[in-house]
């Protein structure tokens, strides 16, 4: 068993989705906004952000994963599941778990705008600014933190670990 160390708690997190839901709502206000959500560690902060979100809320889901030899990502991205919908002219907010390199966040709003939606935003809960590699724009963060492996709220190792409900830090596996 891991030994895992809280680094943001239920409460902490439940107080910052509602926040930037706020912030989304205000600044669509009156629109309709597309969630994005970005397969499989994203879907517990999706399912609340969506909640939160006073304007009419559609969502959809992608699956992309980075592949290479070893355990440092080649940046050669494939789309496992694309969205089932168009979203051209769509407000569209791609809600991503954890940003780090940025490799993969890259390739994907470039393939995103091309299918002309009238906004492409990013959200994510956390962003991981000193692992950045590639620069892109994210429009919502929920909390950055420093460069340590965390799970919990959907973010798992080994597929364990993702229904915590809080953010914690893999101190011993």
């Amino acid at each position: 068993m891991a030994k895992i160390d809280v680094m943001i708690t239920e409460e902490e997190i439940s107080k910052r989705v509602n926040e930037l839901a706020g912030m989304i709502s205000k600044d669509f206000s009156g629109q309709d906004v597309h969630l994005i959500c970005i397969l499989k560690g994203s879907i517990f902060f999706t399912a609340e952000l969506a909640k939160r979100i006073e304007n009419e809320v559609t969502l959809d889901f992608m699956s992309v994963s980075s592949y290479g030899d070893g355990t440092e990502s080649s940046g050669r991205i494939k789309i496992v599941k694309d969205i089932d919908e168009g979203i051209e002219g769509k407000n569209v907010i791609v809600v991503e778990d954890i940003i780090d390199s940025g490799r993969t966040l890259s390739f994907l709003l470039d393939m995103l705008k091309a299918r002309k939606p009238k906004e492409l935003k990013l959200c994510t809960l956390l962003n991981k600014p000193d692992r950045r590699v590639v620069d892109i724009p994210v429009d919502y963060i929920g909390f950055d933190i420093p460069d340590k492996f965390v799970v919990g709220y959907g973010m798992d190792y080994a597929q364990k670990y993702r229904a915590l409900p809080y953010i914690g830090v893999v101190s011993e596996l």
